[in-house]
């Protein structure tokens, strides 16, 4: 990659911009960016616990997801790796459920509990009615009403349990297939919803999508992360849109478009198999780490891959582990991403940084993220299939001790400055970081 630093003090103009770029752009902190990533596994199908352990250190990853297995496991890999776990709910016996994730609670190895996945490829029972599947044209639609109780019964339990109430439940996925309409395209039913479950009936408290970033159709297009987390797209991607807004298999209305980038929201699968989908090894990387930011500069707050190895959800090769578990880039390419963004501590109270990016294109993103009270990361990404292009980061006064990262290259810094106000980037298809400090003003 090509990069070039001018180092040059040239005052940016007020005039003519819009008023949150002349106050700045207020950082994240990058411990809860780092929050936001996770990674599925299955330990509940009977892969060894321990197996995991090198694999999710390296990644750097904090957060699991797995069907319900035995606790002590994820209470292990805390210990071990410091991850917590979101949990699919068992709908076989609910007093089970609270009492394995009470346990898990207590060592705090538990980040939230997720409703059933996917009823429409994997039913489920609960108390003796089973619930889910899809038909649209022939015969009798498929019924989700033991999936809409027991989703609400999950809720209810969860958040009735002192020691579990603070915990996030996560929706039904998938419930863009749901007949009749029960309403679980809400995490609360609204008055004049006209559902079968009455208005002020709980779900969850975020919205949970599979949109899968290599998305319906098996293309590899120019934005092909942040297409996928758009909120509002209808067409290409298994997104917000179609299973909370106007729902893909029966038309029921859900969430308006005004609302739906608003609601609090999280995406327990998403995925680029190495072998079918486009580019093999190398693309599956770029793209997984575009995902990472994409998803959560369009406000989605966790992220779970799917998966971390190959041979343990289908014949698919999404894994960025092999089977044998070696790396593939993928895994390299998160340790790397994930090990620059490690110096950080927390921050209460992020400060404002002013910036512009010029002569960048639709395909060029970026996330600001505050690692210490004077130290930053610009995150600035580029997702495009083919060829690259320059842009330019202008600040309104010199920033000290830069570094610049490419982490498909490595850790270490591709390039270094004392000072500068101007930096000069070469954007492709995956982020450069870019880590200064600017004194308080």
């Amino acid at each position: 990659m090509a990069l070039n630093l001018l180092l040059a003090n040239i005052p940016i103009a007020n005039s003519g911009e819009p008023a949150d770029a002349q106050a700045g752009i207020i950082a994240i902190p990058a411990d809860d960016f780092l929050n936001s990533l996770g990674i599925c596994i299955h330990h509940a199908q009977g892969v060894d616990a321990q197996s995991y352990v090198a694999p999710l250190k390296y990644l750097g990853v904090r957060n699991i997801r797995d069907d319900f297995g035995k606790p002590q496991g994820y209470v292990y890999l805390k210990k071990q790796t410091g991850v917590k776990a979101n949990l699919i709910a068992s709908s076989k016996d609910l007093g089970v459920t609270i009492e394995s994730l009470r346990y898990i609670a207590r060592d705090d190895a538990l980040l939230s509990v997720e409703g059933p996945n996917e009823p429409n490829n994997f039913p489920i029972t609960y108390k003796g009615e089973t619930g889910g599947g899809f038909q649209r044209l022939f015969g009798k639609p498929a019924d989700w009403t033991a999936v809409a109780r027991f989703q609400r019964d999950l809720y209810n339990a969860v958040k009735s349990d002192p020691l579990l109430a603070k915990y996030p439940v996560f929706n039904v996925s998938e419930v863009g297939a749901q007949s009749p309409n029960l309403g679980l395209q809400y995490l609360e039913i609204p008055q004049g919803a006209e559902t079968v479950f009455p208005a002020g009936t709980r779900f969850a408290d975020y919205l949970n999508v599979h949109n899968y970033v290599a998305g319906t159709q098996k293309r590899y297009v120019d934005n092909q992360a942040w297409n996928a987390a758009d909120p509002l797209m209808n067409a290409g991607w298994d997104g917000l849109f179609g299973n909370h807004g106007t729902l893909w298999g029966h038309g029921y209305r859900g969430y308006g478009s005004a609302e739906l980038p608003h609601v609090p929201k999280v995406t327990t699968e998403t995925g680029w198999d190495s072998h079918s989908d486009f580019g093999g090894e190398k693309v599956q990387g770029t793209v997984l780490l575009n995902t990472y930011l994409a998803q959560y500069k369009r406000g989605w707050k966790y992220t779970f891959l799917y998966m971390l190895r190959d041979g343990e959800g289908g014949a698919g090769n999404q894994g960025v582990y092999n089977a044998d578990s070696s790396p593939k880039l993928a895994a390299h390419y998160i340790h790397n991403f994930t090990s620059i963004l490690s110096d950080q501590e927390a921050i209460k109270t992020p400060r404002r940084f002013r910036y512009r990016i010029e002569n960048a294109s639709g395909t060029t993103h970026d996330l600001l993220l505050q690692g210490k009270p004077n130290a930053f990361f610009l995150v600035v990404w580029g997702e495009r299939t083919s060829g690259g292009e320059d842009v330019e980061i202008r600040m309104p006064s010199k920033v000290r001790s830069v570094r610049i990262y490419d982490p498909t290259l490595g850790t270490d810094p591709i390039e270094t400055a004392d000072e500068t106000d101007r930096l000069k980037l070469w954007l492709t298809d995956h982020p450069i970081i870019v880590k200064f400090v600017a004194d308080a003003s």
